[in-house]
């Protein structure tokens, strides 16, 4: 009997072991394919990139200086799907990707790439309540285990990383904005800074401002003003499910 009972748990642990190293390759496979796909994109848009320089346009009856240029060919992913929005980058980081948009269908990207086949990194996408002219973009990407998609904010913990990687860059079909990280903040799903989309008057966009300054990690010694729009950038972080990281930036009047 002590044979026979033998036999079988060396053929459970073999079936176990057996099964388990085909999920893991299965997830390895999986993982290289979504890089590749992301790889090709990053081909298309960086290939042919339009010409002219990157500068300002003069100020509009606000005052404001508008940024326009372009350094992307976007186009063809416009032509390609209808739900991207735009493309996020942020020099020195792994951080260089398409945005999409569906504000009928919020979640559409969560496990799925940009042609819309299964993926379990995704695509990031933005917040669905919001457009790009609200006082707060909010963009969602997972934090991967394999360095994909929003993992390096997490790098943003650290005081001196945020400093060499300071500007965070978001290109759509309007052109190009730059904004300056001046807070990094651990957060909760149900944060209030997630309900910040559009600063109702300057005292509720300095209320807002001033508490989530208040909660970043660090002192970034950068101040917005009053109406400078602000761009948040969200990743899962901590052990618990409902735990955030956003890396948050104020719009830049001149370009980086």
């Amino acid at each position: 009997m002590s044979k026979k009972i033998l036999y079988i748990l060396i053929v459970l642990v073999l079936a176990v072991l057996i099964f388990s190293g085909v999920m893991v390759f299965k997830e390895l496979s999986q993982s290289e394919k979504e890089k590749n796909d992301l790889e090709k994109l990053e081909d298309v848009v960086y290939s042919e990139i339009p010409s002219g320089e990157i500068t300002i346009t003069p100020a509009d009856e606000n005052g404001k200086e508008q940024q326009t240029a372009s350094k992307r060919n976007l186009a063809p992913l416009f032509e390609q799907n209808p739900d991207f929005i735009g493309w996020i980058y942020i020099e020195g980081t792994a951080i260089d990707y398409p945005v999409m948009y569906t504000p009928q269908e919020p979640h559409k990207y969560l496990r799925k790439n940009f042609d819309l086949e299964y993926a379990i990194s995704g695509v990031p996408f933005m917040e669905e309540t919001i457009t790009l002219e609200d006082t707060n973009i909010m963009i969602y990407g997972h934090n991967m285990k394999n360095g994909t998609m929003f993992s390096d904010l997490t790098k943003y913990i650290d005081e001196e990383y945020c400093k060499e990687h300071p500007i965070i860059e978001f290109e759509t079909a309007e052109g190009i904005k730059y904004y300056e990280i001046f807070a990094v903040a651990c957060v909760k799903e149900e944060d209030d800074w997630y309900y910040f989309d559009t600063a109702e008057d300057k005292e509720h966009y300095g209320f807002a401002v001033d508490d989530i300054k208040t909660r970043s990690l660090y002192e970034t010694e950068i101040y917005p003003e009053y109406d400078k729009q602000v761009l948040t950038l969200s990743t899962c972080y901590g052990k618990a499910n409902d735990d955030r990281l956003i890396v948050i930036g104020v719009l830049m009047d001149k370009t980086a």
